[in-house]
């Protein structure tokens, strides 16, 4: 088998530019390379030389966002988890509340700053922009899914 090592440590890079903490960041790239189907926060810690702490803290934002998820592992006393099947999908469909929440701030700010203040036409900009993601969004997802069967 290849060696993923650096493959996986750009992975981990491009995540972490895009805004990930760089332990989270590589603890995903090491469940996108595992070999097996599901791994330990003990098996990560090991082969990303991190603190148990940090592949914890990992693990547990991964599974908030829908990413990971906790795997069967019969006649193991430790817990697996796994990469989520349909975990992007997933992902961009729980992110509908950050999108909501980003649509509220703008109308907020609108509010605030007057309807006519530079400020509203660059929050008017945030609020038709962030609405139609949060109208698109799950049509692209259900489109998504079609395309591949799932």
């Amino acid at each position: 088998m290849a060696d993923t090592t650096e493959a996986a440590e750009r992975l981990a890079l491009v995540l972490t530019q895009g805004g990930l903490q760089k332990s989270t960041s590589r603890v995903l790239a090491a469940f996108m390379f595992a070999d097996t189907d599901s791994v330990t926060a003990g098996e990560l810690a090991e082969r990303l030389g991190i603190s148990s702490g940090s592949v914890s803290g990992a693990v547990k934002m991964l599974s908030t966002v829908g990413l990971i998820e906790r795997a069967p592992a019969p006649g193991s006393r430790r817990e697996h988890h796994r990469l989520r099947d349909g975990a992007w999908a997933t992902l961009m469909s729980s992110q509908n509340g950050m999108v909501q929440a980003m649509l509220e701030a703008a109308e907020q700010g609108i509010e605030a700053a007057g309807e006519d203040t530079p400020a509203a036409r660059r929050l008017h900009e945030m609020h038709d922009f962030y609405g139609y993601m949060f109208r698109e969004l799950p049509a692209l997802i259900d489109r998504w899914r079609a395309e591949r069967g799932t």
